[in-house]
């Protein structure tokens, strides 16, 4: 048996072994917020969506196996073009399973290099976005820099104990990422220590030569390696499928050419490659040759590709493994899928303010100032972390038509806040940006039905703490910090803990057909602040016009995947059946709209 299987078997069958041991004791510090633990190999993971429309799924290695006193070195695997992360992280495939589940591997290619690495943590940063191309998603926004610019920054925030340093690695259009963080900065910044093209340099041109040599020339451990074949007579269905300059071929040439300027390269060439290294192998451009004229686009990625890139210009390079040669991580292949949830914040940097910092910050701001500064720190994941551990809540009740349903709905335990679980501030928000907000985590609001419910069963039940209008007061920052201080201490009254379900001290924010009401359009619908008798105070309307936000309003956001007697269906979904919409609403009508936004305001908007 090979010792990678071996070292699983011992994992997942005898737990008991390492509970005892004092190698698989896990410190606490290793334990990361907000992740998870994978079924297979008890990696941390978690995954989330970055605005606008960015996929992010972060792997990080088991508790045991986290070495708090190394570097974290985050490897941004931009994906190709087509692609999900979770074919990209792969399987073992079965005959009926997408073949794109078994071109890349990059999982299993990790847990090998995991045996490699004992110099720093190898944490691997997948990248996705809805286009599942990076080059069409570059061309729709003309930001693009600025955005890529504040995810790698906010990455490298989270593991800033860890000493923190990127690998910029992609493969086929992942390419046009890194060219993105290339274009963000006017010199590669010193935190990049790897570059990383595995067929992907597509959008080369010289214009990024001076920048990569002055990065190559700044630290003697910064490494370039580019993988590519001569895909410039390559045919697909008998035809040629890129230009005679357009391919990886001709910019991995280009490249090399351009380099070939300043340092020294040695070349070897054989029937099957053309080798380009300088720098003593901080530079290698490999390339494939293809008499065949056939696609080895995504074979030199699954032929050890990823490992090569990670490897090279270091002292385990080609050590237990050679690129292009027979898959050494096989055995490191995971038996079934990626589990890519729905629900997802983003992780909170601890470098985000505190709930009392921000909440003093907004004090100057203008009325719509105040609601984009909220958005703009809600979308980054300045949340306590105790708000993602969604409650799950079930009910049985009937349908239009008086049959009987079984319904399972995931809620958070408290209304949207900002901070962190030590200083945190409930906030209220314009119903556009708790919609804004719910897209992007893949949740929605909840119904008038649904509130009464959470209310029910709600661990910790509080009373609502009212203030007399005076002028506009209860609209300000300051009623809002007095409210959040007058809840905290109920709460703790009550001997209630934050993350635990609660209840009474809000009104929410709803989900009605009041939204479309003609007689009110651009108004926010409102419901609850239940007393401790259970009678709400605020009945259903929708008095206040959208822009309106005073101390009393909350947002709490549910998981828009539901069950409904035991299948997986959504919010909205059932809302807008005929039949089906009474299980989530008690109003007389489905819902043709289901949120305070058109249509087309999805989760990347």
């Amino acid at each position: 048996m090979k010792p990678a299987a071996f070292y699983f078997i011992l994992r997942m069958m005898i737990p008991v072994i390492f509970a005892i041991s004092t190698i698989a004791v896990a410190d606490e510090s290793r334990q990361f917020p907000g992740f998870s633990t994978h079924p297979y190999g008890d990696e941390q993971v978690v995954s989330f969506n970055y605005f606008p429309e960015i996929q992010v799924h972060i792997n990080v290695a088991a508790t045991t196996d986290f070495d708090p006193q190394k570097p974290v070195g985050l490897a941004l695997f931009a994906l190709p073009n087509g692609n999900s992360i979770e074919q990209t992280v792969g399987k073992i495939v079965q005959p009926e399973d997408d073949w794109h589940f078994g071109i890349q591997h990059i999982g299993a290619q990790t847990r090998f290099l995991r045996q490699q690495i004992d110099d720093y943590n190898l944490v691997v940063v997948y990248l996705a976005v809805n286009q599942k191309s990076w080059p069409m998603w570059k061309s729709q926004h003309s930001d693009y820099a600025e955005i890529v610019k504040s995810l790698v920054e906010h990455l490298i925030s989270y593991f800033r104990d860890y000493d923190p340093f990127v690998i910029l690695t992609g493969h086929s259009g992942g390419g046009r990422f890194i060219f993105s963080v290339l274009d963000a900065y006017p010199e590669i910044p010193t935190f990049v220590r790897r570059i990383c093209f595995l067929d992907s340099n597509y959008g080369y041109e010289d214009s990024y030569g001076d920048q990569i040599i002055q990065w190559l020339n700044a630290s003697d451990i910064n490494c370039l390696s580019v993988l590519a074949y001569n895909d410039s007579i390559a045919l697909y269905n008998g035809k040629p499928f890129v230009s005679a300059t357009g391919g990886t071929w001709y910019r991995s040439k280009m490249m090399q050419r351009y380099l070939s300027n300043t340092f020294e390269f040695s070349t070897k060439e054989d029937d099957d490659f053309i080798r380009h290294k300088a720098l003593d192998g901080r530079i290698q451009i490999l390339l494939k040759k293809n008499p065949g004229r056939e696609i080895f686009h995504t074979v030199q990625v699954e032929k050890n590709g990823f490992i090569h890139t990670m490897l090279s210009g270091t002292a385990t390079e080609n050590a237990g493994y050679e690129y292009y040669g027979d898959r050494v991580y096989d055995d490191w292949i995971q038996p079934d899928a990626l589990e890519y949830p729905n629900f997802q914040i983003p992780l909170r940097s601890p470098a985000a303010p505190g709930g009392s910092q921000f909440m003093e910050s907004l004090k100057p701001l203008s009325r719509d100032e105040k609601q984009m500064a909220i958005l703009n720190e809600l979308r980054k994941g300045n949340l306590p972390y105790f708000l993602r551990n969604l409650k799950t809540l079930e009910m049985t009740t009937e349908d239009a038509n008086g049959n009987m349903h079984h319904v399972k709905y995931c809620v958070m335990p408290d209304y949207l806040a900002i901070g962190s679980d030590s200083n945190y501030c409930r906030i209220p928000v314009t119903p556009a940006v708790a919609q804004l907000v719910a897209n992007q985590f893949g949740a929605t609001l909840p119904t008038r039905k649904l509130v009464d419910h959470i209310y029910r069963e709600a661990e910790i039940k509080i009373a609502p703490v009212t203030y007399t209008p005076v002028e506009r007061q209860n609209e300000t920052i300051e009623k809002f910090v007095l409210h959040n201080s007058a809840i905290e201490q109920q709460r703790i009254e009550a001997g209630g803990s934050p993350g635990q379900l609660i209840a009474g001290h809000k009104k929410d924010v709803v989900l009605s057909n009041k939204i479309v009401d003609p007689a009110r359009p651009n108004h926010v619908v409102i419901y609850g602040w239940h007393k401790l008798d259970g009678i709400r105070i605020q009945p259903l309307t929708n008095i206040h016009i959208d822009w309106y936000v005073d101390y009393s309003h909350g947002a709490r956001l549910i998981d828009s995947e539901i069950f409904v007697d035991g299948e997986k269906t959504t919010v909205q979904a059932v809302l807008q059946d005929q039949v089906l919409y009474k299980l989530l609403s008690d109003e007389d009508a489905p819902m043709p709209q289901t949120s305070y936004l058109p249509e087309n305001a999805t989760k990347s908007q």
